[in-house]
């Protein structure tokens, strides 16, 4: 009897090891990123977030990085077991992080909804929810097939999708933005642009069917009357200027990018 409590207590005990290896402590220094995590429902690894991380910040995290600086000292005193971010942090933060021995996962600007996935299972294996991240990704992209369907035939808007006043900024081709349009059965006006900038009238002359204004609060609003006012632009006269959510579209996830698709899909089309 001592010797089966023995080997049950030794059972358990190797389950309590195993379970806390794959435990990962981490920090994350994207919006984005964090926006995964709880989708993955991998919240209670994380440690430390950027100040733009809402969920995070409702749930106690420390907040390790504002727009402007990451707090390298903050980072290393929670100890994590990996700082994840994006090719946009600042390249002396991460040298500085690597050099005191913290393991540091960068993740390259996603170009397209396929990359988003991609790094989406990547998150998935590194906390440990590799399943749960492949079976969200296939439901999405289920979800968008059928979202597709719903596409009348032939119908191919000319869209601009603004994303800055000044300068005014577009989204361009091969990124991920630049999807939505695609994939919501758009021609993007922005076609042959190789930085975003572009200038109001080059916007009125292209003359898109649809404006997409990716921009929030009373600036979103105000770009939206701004264009409403053009005489002869078609998407003045048709009634088919919108304001779209711009964590959604700006800080995408699986899930909230194909949310995305579907708010433009209901705007464009019924």
């Amino acid at each position: 009897m001592k010797y089966r409590l023995y080997l049950i207590f030794v059972f358990f005990f190797c389950c309590v090891l195993t379970v806390n290896s794959q435990t990962k402590s981490i920090v994350s220094l994207a919006h984005s990123l964090t926006k995964m995590i709880y989708l993955l429902e991998a919240q209670d690894n994380l440690v430390g977030s950027t100040g733009f991380c809402e969920q995070a910040i409702d749930d106690g995290k420390h907040v390790v990085a504002s727009q402007m600086n990451v707090n390298v000292e903050k980072i290393l005193s929670l100890s994590p077991n990996v700082v994840i971010t994006t090719d946009l942090t600042p390249a002396r933060d991460l040298e500085a992080l690597k050099k005191l021995g913290i393991n540091v996962k960068v993740f390259d600007t996603p170009a397209s909804f396929r990359e988003i996935c991609e790094q989406f299972v990547l998150l998935g294996k590194i906390t440990g929810r590799e399943e749960l991240a492949a079976s969200i990704v296939n439901r999405e992209k289920s979800r968008l097939e059928s979202l597709r369907k719903q596409i009348p035939e032939n119908s191919k808007p000319e869209i601009f999708m603004q994303l800055g006043v000044k300068p005014l900024f577009a989204v361009i081709p091969h990124t991920f933005m630049d999807d939505y349009i695609t994939m919501a059965g758009g021609i993007n006006i922005a076609a042959g642009i190789n930085i975003g900038t572009i200038t109001r009238e080059t916007v009125l002359v292209r003359n898109p069917d649809v404006i997409l204004i990716v921009l929030m609060g009373l600036v979103g609003k105000e770009e939206k009357q701004n264009w409403e006012s053009y005489t002869g632009l078609k998407a003045a006269e048709n009634n088919k200027i919108f304001l779209i959510d711009a964590d959604n579209a700006c800080s995408p996830t699986p899930v909230s990018f194909v949310d995305t698709v579907e708010e433009i899909i209901k705007f464009v089309y019924f």
